[in-house]
């Protein structure tokens, strides 16, 4: 009889031991790779890069803002065209893409000289004086000054591919953004001449698109430009880039994938 006592006893205890066990979690970490060639450091969460300066524009306002009047915005450098020197204006000119969690902008000919150009790495804050002009529906900023302030975000490029031929797409104008599963039409050079921009056109649902390698942001060096040169019509590629406008979305291709 005591042995039968003291079997129950040793089963309660195993059994209160079992219950009082952590209960065990199996965590998968998903690891995407990354959608362009460089390796960068990865931003904050959107809400950290909209808060704002006293009186820096947020992107809602800067957009309803007037043409040629003054603003002034924080944001992050995404992408440059490459610098150069204005004999006439006796400057260095830079021109970048910008963004600030919610939009885009793009900064044309920003004086600098070439170490500050060079100091405007992908990620960079700065803050932004200037005024709002447009050219051939691309909005952008002009006469700007800047200073470098701390920060540091890279954008995701936003998938848009469902938003051509859509008057919403221009909410993204200047951002990062992503096609998926496009045509490949055909494509030539600016003017005939090789290390030009090279104009390519996509198919996308029967509409066609005009997208370009601007020469200034890519060189013919590069392996994006020699990628391009390759493009045969009825490729299907995904693009990513910058949703530039020129009478239209006319994308700075940064990236291209063969599908």
């Amino acid at each position: 009889m005591k042995k039968i006592v003291c079997l129950f006893i040793l089963c309660c205890v195993a059994i209160s031991m079992f219950a009082c066990q952590p209960e065990t979690t199996t965590t998968t970490t998903s690891t995407t790779e990354p959608t362009t060639s460089s390796t960068v450091k990865p931003g904050p969460d959107v809400e950290d890069t909209v808060t704002k300066s006293e009186g820096v524009m947020t992107w809602e306002e800067y957009n309803a803002a007037d043409l040629e009047s003054e603003v002034t915005i924080e944001a992050y450098v995404q992408g440059k065209q490459a610098w150069w020197f204005n004999s006439d204006k006796n400057t260095g000119l830079g021109t970048f893409y910008l963004q600030d969690g919610i939009g885009g902008y793009f900064l044309y000919e920003m004086p600098c000289t070439e170490e500050e150009y060079n100091s405007l790495t992908v990620g960079t804050k700065v803050k932004v004086t200037g005024y709002k002009a447009e050219w051939a529906g691309e909005v952008e900023i002009i006469d700007a000054e800047f200073e470098i302030i701390e920060g540091n975000y890279v954008a995701e490029p936003s998938y848009v591919t469902d938003l051509l031929g859509k008057d919403e797409l221009a909410n993204y104008q200047n951002m990062l953004v992503r096609f998926e599963g496009l045509t490949v039409v055909g494509w030539e050079y600016q003017n005939g001449t090789r290390g030009k921009d090279i104009y390519v056109t996509l198919n996308h649902n029967g509409a066609e698109f005009s997208f370009c390698v601007e020469s200034y942001l890519t060189s013919s060096d590069s392996d994006l430009y020699k990628a391009v040169e390759a493009l045969k019509a009825g490729d299907t590629v995904d693009v990513i880039g910058f949703a530039y406008w020129y009478n239209g979305i006319n994308t700075h291709i940064t990236s291209i994938t063969v599908k």
